[in-house]
């Protein structure tokens, strides 16, 4: 299954509250604020909010840039993302503005629910029927695999919030603090009470926006569940995005690595032909970088956006043999070694067969194959 990389996103007050209680929104960002939220929209393939904040908001959920709405289409994407609702009950204003603005729609609900808004929205919103019960896991399956969204940005409200965070599918969060309190009891949260993964998430980007705070965080990893395959998801964009680094070559291809921790911290990154180096590859790069004797390296990830190489002429020792004289027995990567520079290449099976543990998530193969198109055939290109 493809699940998208899930982002949570929301502004709260400095004690933690997403609205008040009045009749009206209270607006918590600026113009500045504003204008980010519109950029990571337009940067997003769907846009989800909860029937809750349907029903009290009546959000658009557009993209109001004409700058980054071209952006998409000249990249040949829709003007406007997917946008997303759930709703158990089906229960839903056909006169929301939601159904009425920006391009597809989807609501994702039970049997049930479905055969309440049949005939009640618009034709072309696609309701999308899980059963007798909402499952999260279902949404975003469905979301991945059929509509093809690899990224999924979150808008609320703080139910969907919880969920989404407690059963480990959340894989950043983009909280802007404002400045100012709320202070009453009745006033929505943020995130309700519950089991939450254990640990402590990880701070990744601290920003002034305006008079607002913006702080992303990214869950840290426990060893299974649904949390570790979030992370596996994150940091193996990570190392795709790495790929895009590479100094362009005609005869190598444009690799990204990371290498991660059991607790989720980042050890060390590497790219190919990193510092100048025109024969040194991703992982090779990244593992450079480490004391052999860390003693983190025996429960660590290395994520590679393509499969490590079992032969290589350049130097002695492939990186699959790298990794494994590092001590490291888990490799997620994202696209199988082509025959273009290496017959019958399979770093995978060097691996497997030492006893490593190795994931292949070609949801990601893609934007692994993105920098390397023009090495490519046209059979082979995203």
């Amino acid at each position: 299954m493809a699940h998208p990389y899930v982002l949570l996103s929301a502004a709260v007050s400095l004690d933690g509250f997403l609205d008040d209680t009045g009749p009206q929104r209270l607006l918590l960002s600026g113009p500045e604020d504003f204008d980010r939220v519109d950029e990571v929209r337009a940067a997003s393939d769907a846009i989800l909010v909860g029937a809750g904040t349907l029903r009290t908001d009546n959000p658009r959920l557009l993209v109001y840039s004409d700058e980054r709405r071209a952006a998409r289409v000249a990249a040949g994407l829709p003007e406007y993302p997917l946008k997303v609702t759930v709703s158990a009950s089906g229960a839903l204003d056909p006169d929301a503005l939601f159904w009425h603005t920006g391009g597809e729609k989807a609501v994702y609900t039970t049997d049930s629910g479905a055969e309440r808004l049949r005939g009640s929205l618009p034709a072309d919103v696609e309701v999308v029927a899980l059963g007798p019960d909402v499952d999260w896991r279902a949404v975003l399956a469905h979301l991945g695999d059929v509509k093809g969204v690899r990224r999924l940005m979150v808008e609320g409200g703080g139910r969907v919030h919880t969920q989404l965070l407690r059963q480990g599918l959340a894989d950043e969060l983009q909280l802007v603090v404002a400045p100012l309190f709320v202070g009453e009891p009745g006033a929505p949260r943020m995130f309700g009470p519950g089991a939450y993964p254990p640990g402590r998430m990880r701070l990744v980007e601290t920003r002034p926006v305006g008079d607002v705070v913006l702080l992303r965080y990214v869950p840290t990893a426990p060893g299974t569940g649904a949390l570790a395959a979030a992370a596996d998801r994150r940091w193996l964009e990570t190392a795709c995005e790495l790929a895009a680094q590479c100094p362009p070559s005609r005869t190598a291809f444009s690799v990204g690595a990371v290498v991660v921790a059991a607790d989720g911290t980042e050890l060390a990154r590497g790219h190919s032909r990193e510092g100048g180096d025109p024969v040194v590859h991703a992982e090779e790069a990244a593992l450079a970088k480490l004391d052999p004797a860390d003693p983190r390296l025996a429960g660590a990830t290395v994520y590679s956006s393509l499969e490590p190489c079992a032969r290589r002429a350049s130097r002695p020792a492939p990186c699959a043999r790298l990794i494994l004289d590092a001590g490291v027995r888990r490799v997620v990567t994202a696209w199988r070694e082509p025959d273009t520079f290496v017959r019958a290449a399979d770093g995978n099976a060097v691996l497997t067969e030492a006893g490593a543990d190795v994931v292949l998530l070609p949801q990601y193969e893609d934007l692994a194959k993105a920098p390397n198109a023009h090495l490519l055939s046209p059979s082979t290109r995203p």
